[in-house]
């Protein structure tokens, strides 16, 4: 028979292993640039907004949560990311990013060098990346623009990750879903937006 003071003892041992315990936080995290962060939008009319009422209508009840910056580089990502990473701690991260890489002209080698980095990031605490990738307009040289819409497909199949690489496929186009600057789009465009990326989301959190 344990006396009182083995038994007591016992069982603080076990409340402080109980209370100690941290619980990993599930969820989805949006590191993106204006085309995430709803620039020119209302509040709630972005797809990131659109995309947590989906996710709720279908029983996913986990956070979305949205730390896209407009006018943010890879760089910027990539310098945010490991606190984001620790501090949410989600089970996907959703990247979009590069944009305002290639509008700027920046190297292909760094934008590549940048989200290599974000994807190892989040596979290293155990989330999943997906890519979301961006086209730049023409005026950019043939050449240019080519080899940075290749790009994001190239890194999914080297990191053998989920990507979607023109989230503007059907509105960048059409003058009457973009924004008078022509970079952006419309709130009437964001539904689309959530329509594109959707087919590459769905499977990684087993919906429909």
């Amino acid at each position: 028979m344990q006396n009182p003071i083995q038994w007591l003892g016992r069982v603080i041992v076990l409340l402080v292993l109980l209370f100690s315990t941290t619980t990993k936080a599930e969820g989805i995290l949006v590191l993106g640039d204006s085309l995430s962060a709803g620039y020119g939008l209302k509040t709630g009319e972005g797809w990131v907004t659109l995309l947590q009422t989906k996710l709720k209508q279908q029983g996913y009840a986990q956070p979305v949560i949205n730390a896209s910056i407009s006018g943010e580089t890879s760089q910027g990502g990539l310098t945010r990311l490991p606190a984001l990473l620790r501090q949410h701690q989600p089970d996907l991260v959703l990247i979009e990013l590069g944009g305002n890489d290639g509008l700027r002209g920046l190297p292909l080698s760094q934008l590549s060098h940048n989200l290599s980095q974000m994807i190892q990031y989040s596979l290293a605490a155990n989330a999943r990346p997906v890519l979301l990738g961006i086209q730049l307009p023409p005026n950019y040289g043939r050449r240019y623009t080519q080899a940075f819409a290749q790009l994001y497909p190239d890194l999914a199949a080297q990191f053998q990750i989920p990507v979607m690489p023109f989230i503007l496929e059907g509105i960048g186009t059409k003058t009457e879903l973009m924004q008078a600057d022509g970079i952006h789009p419309k709130a009437q465009a964001q539904a689309q937006i959530l329509d594109n990326i959707w087919p590459v989301l769905a499977p990684e959190l087993g919906l429909n």
